[in-house]
């Protein structure tokens, strides 16, 4: 398996708009963020989990050709408003796209893209082809085993995902007590961790380092991180084993 962070910032991407901070204007490529997605690489399936904002310079700059399937984590703008992007892999590979997403979600993207899911006449042909299904527990893509993760932002449920050693958890500030199980034995874990201070509905870099430790993966990377944080000098003072994650970074997940 082979996992790409193809975004590892914010809702507002880093450098932000009208900022000048030392991270902004940092010559330093890692601290260039864009909003959060990966893609997972399994059995010959392209998996792209959650379709950001920056979907198409995203695919440009991993030259990615193909989607086979696409998870969402949850219905936030950041995370979903690149989905009329899909249209070109609809183009390229002439099929309608799997999309697995739980029931809110799902009732928030038929809301969102309404021109998609109930297109008008006037639409036909110029929207993108999905076929969407509910998550209600474990799947199999490519011939792994993607087992849906419920994880707070803020008071709202949402989901990270685990495919066989290797842990998404994005935009989550707490892990529910029935989750924690479901994280026994990752040894490759992608966590959000937004800035020093606390925030309301993400993890700070010290409640995202209390979660790597009980976890215990053998390898830890942050994402959904702001523009506090510069790349280069945090990473220098986390632990062995944990760094930011930085964008089209590539993970080979044994």
């Amino acid at each position: 398996m082979k996992v790409t962070l193809l975004g590892t910032g914010t809702s507002h991407g880093v450098p932000a708009i009208g900022c000048a901070c030392e991270v902004c204007r940092s010559a330093d490529p890692r601290d260039r963020r864009l909003r959060p997605s990966i893609l997972i690489e399994t059995g010959g399936l392209h998996v792209l989990v959650d379709t950001s904002t920056d979907l198409r310079a995203q695919a440009l700059s991993c030259d990615l050709r193909r989607v086979d399937a696409i998870l969402y984590t949850h219905s936030h703008a950041d995370h979903v408003l690149g989905l009329d992007d899909v249209r070109r892999f609809n183009a390229l590979q002439r099929t309608a796209i799997p999309v697995y997403a739980d029931a809110p979600t799902l009732e928030a993207l038929r809301r969102m893209f309404a021109y998609i899911f109930s297109p008008p006449e006037d639409y036909a042909g110029a929207v993108a082809q999905l076929a969407a299904s509910r998550i209600v527990g474990p799947f199999t893509l490519g011939g792994a085993e993607f087992v849906p993760v419920p994880l707070y932002h803020g008071r709202r449920l949402i989901l990270g995902f685990r495919a066989g050693d290797f842990a998404y958890l994005t935009d989550c500030n707490r892990i529910p007590d029935a989750s924690w199980p479901l994280l026994d034995g990752v040894k490759v874990l992608v966590l959000d961790a937004l800035r020093e201070r606390p925030h309301p509905t993400h993890f700070s870099l010290g409640e995202a380092l209390e979660a790597v430790a009980r976890i215990a993966p053998e390898r830890a990377y942050f994402t959904h991180v702001c523009h506090d944080l510069p790349h280069a000098s945090t990473c220098a003072r986390l632990p062995r084993g944990v760094e930011l994650g930085y964008d089209g970074l590539v993970l080979e997940i044994a």
